[in-house]
């Protein structure tokens, strides 16, 4: 049982999906923010209070910085047709080696919950779930969001973006209408639709994360410039050389620079244009 570097090559069944695919993405040379993953059996022994697991977690808190982000990689998570989205927790803004171990039980206990259990039961998946986690730090953004590497309502060769003001939760929970743009492979937008971004997720000075209400131009003011989305357009394209295509990417923009913090295949669409 340990943990590595999301630098090293990591083996999905023993880290599970999400830390197999940033550490490829790393090992490319795409911006993944620095992290470590910890192994199916790290985990487990973390979530039973394994004194020599509590050790190992505390040599893996040298090679990270706070403030974290604390995320499940079950083994089959990320991957084509299972991508459990929603299903298991997420604890942002953690600033302590003893928050990540408390995150990391929270996590397996989601993992286990009668939701998660039943998804698995829908896609015909064994029963046990087998969960490995992520520690990276965390990106304090001005804008986040997602992005399609096709377009997942008709499968047209163009990319869909959704973005709002500071974390990706408000995109990814669905807490605000964000902003979607359609864009050619060449960075050229196609499309833009300002959204009504009327909320930020951002991270709380004690830990964790607060919901802040936005008002005025903001809430309709596009968080994303032709500069950007050419970034995102290449970002996508470099994507797709090292996984394939139909990537459903999660991305920040911090002080200017772009960070790759998910690649998966597409399993879902985006909501409706408004």
């Amino acid at each position: 049982m340990r943990a590595a570097a999301l630098e090293d090559r990591l083996d999905a069944e023993r880290y599970g999906g999400k830390a197999s695919q940033l550490a490829a993405a790393a090992g490319a040379g795409l911006p993944v923010p620095r992290g470590v993953a910890l192994s199916v059996e790290l985990v487990d022994a973390l979530a039973v209070g394994n004194p020599a697991a509590s050790a190992e977690l505390e040599r893996a808190w040298s090679l990270v910085r706070p403030p974290l982000a604390v995320r499940s990689s079950a083994v089959g998570e990320d991957s084509d047709g299972t991508s459990f989205a929603g299903q298991h927790l997420t604890c942002l803004n953690i600033r302590s080696a003893a928050s990540v171990i408390e995150s990391v039980e929270a996590i397996w206990h989601s993992a286990h919950s009668e939701s998660a259990l039943a998804y698995r039961r829908r896609l015909g998946l064994p029963e046990a779930p087998r969960i490995g986690v992520v520690v990276q730090e965390l990106i304090d953004p001005d804008c986040a969001g997602v992005l399609f590497t096709r377009n997942p309502i008709d499968g047209a060769d163009e990319l869909v973006v959704e973005a709002a003001w500071g974390l990706g939760e408000a995109v990814v929970a669905g807490l605000v209408m964000p902003d979607r743009f359609r864009v050619a492979r060449d960075g050229a937008v196609l499309e833009r639709v300002a959204g009504e971004k009327d909320l930020a997720v951002m991270l709380a000075p004690q830990g964790g994360t607060r919901e802040v209400p936005l008002s005025g131009e903001r809430v309709r003011t596009f968080c994303l410039g032709d500069r950007e989305l050419a970034e995102l357009a290449r970002l996508a394209g470099r994507c797709e050389r090292v996984f394939g295509g139909g990537r459903d990417v999660e991305w920040a923009f911090a002080a200017e620079a772009l960070y790759l913090l998910q690649c998966r295949p597409v399993t879902r669409a985006p909501s409706p244009m408004p």
